[in-house]
């Protein structure tokens, strides 16, 4: 077994201690630790790390600023460690963004008992890291291709948000996109959902693997930055054109038929699916309410199977799908897992996504498809 070396960067002592010796602990990793972001500058030349943990507050130099320098003088995964509450959140999508990996939550109370809660994840995180290779969370740009159609048509976003849709009574959204992401998914999708126009004629659902603290500042963050309307589902919601859906994190997100009207709604996470949102029971709820030619799947970044299997499902009954190409993946297992089940209609790196979703739900194309 190879060494994995991890450098672990925390202001806390008390917190330096635990986490070092629970990663000494584990068979394959060499630990080293630093203070702050200066120190940490200093070992990754030294020590060379193959995955960094990050804590985000930090005296002389944070987190923020540090991951910065580390992203432009010797990129690498990086694993922030962050706080649950809010401003932490802001600063844990921030350095997601800047190209940090991924990240868990920073034990709180107690720390010699709320850390074990948290050392099986980060282990699995820095393993993961360590398999990704030596660049960040960051993907790697690659030439878009032409959008798959007879006739492509160069797609220009609308500059202004249009007030949504409001559907009439008893009237169905004409189709939805539903998109299932996990890790190194918040930059991939402030990539492509910023990058769909304002006048998109189905609503978009998106199934992010992230704790309940996230969604609701990653929803807001995206709101800012997109032409359409974007918000946290808590409750029932009407599905309209001109919005996306973000799943709460913690839960699962379903589509639902109630008093004649289609809905997305937030429910308990299920305890038979592993990952949640659960992007498997958000394609499965859809495919109970919508027909299949009036459903896009899009499978993104991320660790595992979560969503695979059904939207391969769907596929072979007629619907369209994409998959995120390898070479702009963080972590290629959900989409691999897409591919392997032939259940992926296009391919596509991350810059060429929006494009393709566009010009398949133009009217010419979809009367081609129907």
């Amino acid at each position: 077994m190879s060494v994995v070396r991890v450098l672990v960067v925390d202001d806390s002592a008390l917190m330096r201690r635990h986490l070092v010796q629970l990663l000494q602990d584990e068979r394959g990793l060499e630990v080293q630790s630093a203070r702050n972001g200066e120190e940490a500058l200093t070992l990754v030349d030294s020590f060379d790390p193959h995955v960094v943990t990050l804590d985000v507050n930090m005296p002389q130099m944070d987190g923020i600023t540090c991951l910065a320098r580390i992203m432009v003088g010797s990129p690498r995964p990086v694993i922030m460690v962050s706080s649950i509450t809010e401003a932490g959140a802001e600063a844990t999508l921030q350095a997601l963004s800047l190209g940090a990996l991924d990240y868990v939550q920073k034990p709180g109370g107690t720390i010699s008992l709320s850390i074990e809660q948290v050392a099986a994840e980060l282990i699995a995180k820095i393993r993961m890291a360590a398999k990704s290779g030596r660049r960040g969370g960051r993907a790697l740009a690659a030439p878009a291709p032409a959008p798959i159609a007879p006739r492509p048509r160069a797609v220009t976003p609308a500059p202004a948000r249009p007030a949504p849709r409001a559907a009439r009574i008893g009237e169905d959204p004409p189709g939805l996109v539903l998109i299932g992401v996990s890790t190194g998914g918040p930059h991939v999708l402030e990539q492509i959902l910023p990058a769909l126009p304002a006048g998109l004629p189905w609503p978009v659902l998106v199934a992010q693997h992230m704790p309940r603290s996230f969604t609701g500042v990653f929803a807001r963050r995206l709101d800012k930055l997109c032409a359409l309307s974007v918000s946290e589902v808590t409750t029932q919601t009407d599905l309209t054109p001109g919005t996306i859906h973000i799943a709460r994190g913690d839960a699962d997100m379903l589509v639902v038929r109630r008093n004649g009207g289609l809905f997305v709604t937030s429910v308990p996470s299920s305890e038979a699916h592993a990952w949640h949102p659960s992007v498997t029971r958000l394609v499965e709820s859809a495919a109970e309410h919508v027909p299949v030619d009036r459903l896009l799947c899009v499978q993104l970044t991320g660790m595992g199977d979560d969503g695979a299997e059904a939207m391969a499902t769907l596929k072979r009954q007629g619907a369209r799908t994409i998959a995120q190409n390898e070479d702009t993946c963080a972590v290629f297992g959900m989409p691999n897992e897409l591919i392997r089940r032939g259940g992926a209609t296009a391919v596509l790196p991350t810059g060429a996504i929006a494009a393709q979703i566009t010009l398949w739900l133009n009217p010419a194309s979809l009367r081609r498809a129907s």
